[in-house]
């Protein structure tokens, strides 16, 4: 077998049992899956993001930042889901001092003068804030919805919405920049990265963002076909912009992939680097122009 079949076939395996068991979460709403699948993928970002600033010798507190994003997404389920939105955002900020402190706190017993202490408390602080805080507007998006007559969240069927937009996007950026890509897009970022390829991500994102309002519209009652449009080309380009910051970060640490979370794709990280753009865009469209609360 060629390696690039077989390069090939753990993608797809990996894709698949990946989609199996997102679909299998989103359309049952099983709620303590969604508490598993976002804390293990924002985990696990956290941690390949701590082992890249490791790779390239930057200073880091790992384990602070991992107990304190660990505690940052169960909290951030347990408010969202059990109390309002309001002292939610109460938690999220006394989180956010918590781990200003504790990392404050644990570089006092560093003894240098040098521009080292900074570095690290910057690094550590801003790996929470990328990966465990942005990835977990997912949840509040989840639950930023009423819940229907039986109890049971609707938010999740626009987490899927999401998902279809910010992939549509990466799909459209691939396949059209391998078609018909000449023009490069920013290449001391990401040198295969298309003009091309940036037009059909946004094409694609749109497309599937109507597409799948277009089959699901009691699911997706609060969008109409205008907000379809308006956030396919919003979020499409959010998307872009995701996977391109991600690109900086392996660029900088002088590595190819985030991590081996998932055979054929990579990491965690990379699974999700559009999605921590996306989501918070959304979340914020949903709540300042259609005014869901």
């Amino acid at each position: 077998m060629t390696p690039t079949r077989l390069v090939f076939l753990r993608r797809l395996g990996s894709s698949l049992a990946l989609w199996t068991v997102a679909l299998w979460i989103i359309f049952s709403g099983y709620e303590p899956g969604f508490l598993f699948l976002i804390t293990t993928l924002g985990l696990v970002g956290l941690w390949e993001f701590y082992t890249m600033l490791d790779h390239k010798r930057l200073p880091n507190f790992k384990m602070i930042g991992m107990w304190c994003g660990l505690l940052f997404s169960w909290g951030t389920f347990y408010y969202f889901s059990r109390v309002g939105p309001v002292q939610s955002y109460d938690f999220e900020v006394a989180t956010l001092l918590f781990f200003m402190l504790v990392v404050f706190g644990r570089q006092m017993f560093q003894k240098t003068r040098d521009i080292s202490p900074l570095e690290t408390m910057a690094y550590t602080i801003f790996g929470l804030l990328y990966v465990v805080w942005l990835f977990g507007f997912v949840t509040k998006i989840v639950y930023v919805f009423p819940r229907d007559a039986a109890h049971h969240v609707t938010g999740h069927f626009y987490v899927l919405w999401l998902i279809v937009v910010t992939k549509f996007s990466d799909m459209g950026a691939y396949v059209t920049g391998s078609l018909i890509g000449k023009h490069p897009l920013v290449p001391h970022i990401s040198p295969k990265k298309t003009w091309e390829g940036f037009f059909g991500a946004l094409a694609f994102s749109t497309g599937g963002a109507c597409g799948l309002l277009a089959l699901m519209p009691p699911q997706l009652s609060y969008l109409r076909q205008r907000d379809a449009v308006i956030l396919g080309l919003i979020l499409g380009l959010a998307a872009i912009i995701g996977d391109l910051a991600e690109s900086i970060i392996k660029r900088s640490c002088d590595v190819k992939d985030s991590g081996r979370f998932l055979p054929g794709i990579g990491g965690a990280l990379d699974l999700i680097d559009s999605i921590l753009f996306t989501a918070p865009l959304l979340f914020f469209y949903l709540r300042f122009v259609l005014g869901v609360s």
